[in-house]
């Protein structure tokens, strides 16, 4: 009898916390489920950079990762490992959405999920995390923003 009360507990524990999980995530604007044209229609929502990366001399950008873009950016290049589902990333990029990014900056916005050849190259294991990059695509130096994901940490750490 404890035994079946016990899993009783523990089940209703367990749908508890996902409900509460997933309101959570529908008051914050991020579903933890959807179709997969809701999931692509949210993907675009976040899709905030310019299509062309800097060249030399410009304003700062914020960029989506293509396997073009390192080579035509000029200037310093900065990748964001970052991840939909990150409560830290997320606050990283609003802070560097509503920040001036330094000329001839440019911040490349790196799904972490789907780019694992990109994380094993550069050593990246959690997302957040920020990998300066020379011309040749060589790491320079490497910071996670984990703990404090604003452009102020990571101007101070990286540029």
């Amino acid at each position: 009898m404890k035994i079946v009360l016990l899993v009783a507990v523990l089940i209703g524990l367990t749908v508890g916390g996902f409900a509460y999980f997933n309101r959570n995530q529908s008051t914050s604007g991020q579903s933890s489920a959807g179709t997969t044209s809701e999931l692509s229609k949210k993907s675009a929502d976040t899709t905030t950079s310019p299509s062309q990366p800097n060249q030399q001399g410009s304003a700062g950008a914020y960029v989506d990762y293509s396997s073009s873009v390192i080579a035509s950016t000029t200037g310093t290049k900065i990748l964001f490992f970052y991840a939909r589902w990150c409560p830290q990333c997320r606050a990283l990029e609003a802070s560097i959405k509503g920040t001036s990014i330094p000329d001839s900056v440019t911040i490349i916005k790196v799904d972490y999920d789907s780019n694992q050849a990109l994380r094993q190259k550069y050593g990246v294991t959690i997302q957040t995390t920020l990998v300066k990059i020379d011309d040749d695509g060589n790491l320079v130096k490497k910071y996670v923003a984990y703990d404090e994901p604003t452009f102020a940490s990571v101007k101070s750490n990286l540029l």
